[in-house]
């Protein structure tokens, strides 16, 4: 007889789906409606990067106390660590550019502003 799947990996897959789905529509919205998914996905407490931040930790010291227990290798512990510490990173990185996407999505509709002169792509990173 086969085990069910327990809801929290149910969870996880369907979560999954969603964020699936969710990237293969942004292409296609208008651009208010994408910065303004944009700004909610990047947000640092309720967003989607920050939810997935917390999970890394979480997954983290869950996984640190199955590596004390001789259920998981001591690597696995600091691999998510890291991926929660190098998610936090990038947090810190979009987080200046967070109030700019809020500001674009929610201008009023008028009309069409001028766009910002092209410039390059290449941005050196500051910390």
């Amino acid at each position: 007889m086969t085990r069910p799947t327990p809801y929290p990996v149910l969870l996880a897959d369907e979560i999954a789906r969603q964020i699936g789905q969710l990237t293969d529509r942004l292409s296609h919205l208008p651009p208010a409606e994408a910065t303004q998914v944009i700004a909610r996905a990047i947000g640092a407490e309720d967003g989607v990067l920050g939810r997935v931040t917390h999970l890394m930790a979480t997954s983290s010291t869950v996984a640190k106390t199955q590596a004390e227990n001789g259920v998981l290798p001591p690597e696995v512990p600091l691999a998510l660590a890291r991926a929660a510490n190098d998610l936090y990173d990038l947090h810190l990185d979009l987080d200046e550019h967070t109030q700019a996407l809020a500001d674009f999505s929610t201008a009023p509709a008028g009309p069409p502003v001028k766009p910002a002169a092209p410039g390059p792509l290449v941005v050196r990173r500051h910390r």
